[in-house]
């Protein structure tokens, strides 16, 4: 098999692998956070002047699989949205749903 196909293969499995994380076992959207969570998430995560949570964050955080959001934790894919990585590390501590989170 030729380099090319290898990294052919290679790119179709690291998509499908992401794509597991993204979609969470049950498919219930990003680390188990709906889309609707995840828009009320944002403010509150923006790189620049963050807000406070708002009750639909924190209720949509409180369902969330934290260890699920490390994947990204030096990914550019969260700053193509506008989201600090740090931001969104305290918000639990920010919904009173424990201290912060640490990867």
């Amino acid at each position: 098999m030729d380099a090319y196909a290898k990294l052919l293969i290679l790119v179709v499995m690291l998509g499908l692998a992401i794509g597991s994380v993204l979609t969470g076992v049950n498919g219930d959207g990003l680390c188990r956070m709906t889309k609707d969570g995840l828009t009320a998430c944002q403010p509150a995560v923006a790189a620049s002047n963050p807000s406070p949570p708002s009750t639909a964050c924190c209720s949509a955080l409180s369902k969330a699989d934290l260890q699920c959001f490390c994947v990204f934790k030096n990914s550019r894919l969260l700053s193509l949205y506008g989201i600090d990585f740090n931001q969104a590390m305290q918000l639990p501590a920010k919904c009173n749903l424990g201290d912060s989170f640490h990867c």
